[in-house]
């Protein structure tokens, strides 16, 4: 019953992104490229049966936030014969002593997180002797610290322009495939554009003008669960959304002493809440 459950909220729920999503791309300027945004399913957490639900569904672009459980998920034998088109993305940030572990990832798409010239330079000397027999280069992303958090990672944006030439020039193994940027949470749209996707979308100038790339060719990852719609509308290609699809995430340790409520109410209480989520965004970037 759960799985049945589980099946048709997934479903709806990624319909209704995947909807959105199209519907913010035909609301862009023309001015903008025309470049259909790629929508990564956010599974952090979440069981691998999700995964594989929301890949028969249609899905094929996931994304995680910690190299471990990116590697189990990966790894796991139902994921691997279920989803063999699966592409994941890595979006959490990159320690460099991890960063031989989730090269071995199986369908690894890109690393989203790339935040120094040193990462950089560790990631492509790794995936050259993982993948020596392969030609295949590693697309990557420069995640640059738009809102100047400290507890934000990511390049100070004044690092961007350099930081790409270097991967461009130096990582023959990386395919450099755009910016990335994480922004501040609970941005008020009725005080305007969000500075952050603002300013990636300013480097991203920078970037093509200083190296003579052409802005189709770079991609932006900007826009969550909660503002991606607007995101898309400014010119993101690539936006990563997890609990409007999946539900809210369960962190074991938050929940270790609580009962676990049964599958049929936990469902209830899900799609309950992406509702009222999804309800309030539909009212408040419109």
């Amino acid at each position: 019953m759960w799985k049945i459950g589980m099946s048709e909220e997934i479903g709806k729920a990624l319909q209704s992104v995947v909807d959105r999503v199209n519907q913010a791309a035909a609301r862009r300027p023309k001015t903008l490229p025309a470049l259909p945004p790629r929508l990564v399913a956010v599974s952090k957490t979440k069981p691998p049966e999700m995964v594989i639900e929301a890949y028969r569904q249609g899905q094929r672009n996931f994304g995680e936030n910690y190299v471990n459980e990116l590697v189990e998920k990966a790894s796991n034998p139902q994921i691997l014969e279920s989803c063999p088109e699966i592409k994941w993305h890595f979006i959490g940030h990159l320690q460099k002593n991890n960063v031989n572990k989730l090269l071995g990832v199986p369908n690894l798409f890109m690393v989203e997180t790339v935040d120094s010239v040193k990462l950089a330079d560790k990631v492509n000397s790794s995936w050259q002797r993982l993948r020596a027999a392969s030609t295949q280069r590693l697309k990557v992303l420069v995640q640059i610290n738009t809102s100047g958090e400290q507890s934000k990672h990511g390049l100070p944006p004044e690092e961007t322009v350099n930081t790409v030439k270097h991967i461009l020039s130096k990582c023959t193994a990386l395919h450099f495939s755009g910016l990335m940027t994480i922004g501040r949470y609970g941005y008020n749209l009725s005080d305007g554009p969000n500075p952050d996707f603002q300013m990636l979308l300013s480097r991203r100038q920078e970037v093509c003008d200083s190296l003579k790339l052409p802005l189709e060719e770079v991609e932006l990852s900007m826009g969550m669960s909660n503002d991606f719609e607007h995101a898309i509308e400014v010119g993101a290609t690539n936006v990563r959304v997890g609990s409007i699809i999946f539900g809210n995430r369960e962190y074991p340790n938050s929940a270790a002493n609580t009962p676990s409520p049964s599958p049929e109410k936990k469902s209830k209480v899900v799609s309950e809440e992406a509702a009222k989520k999804m309800e309030h965004l539909t009212v408040s970037e419109h």
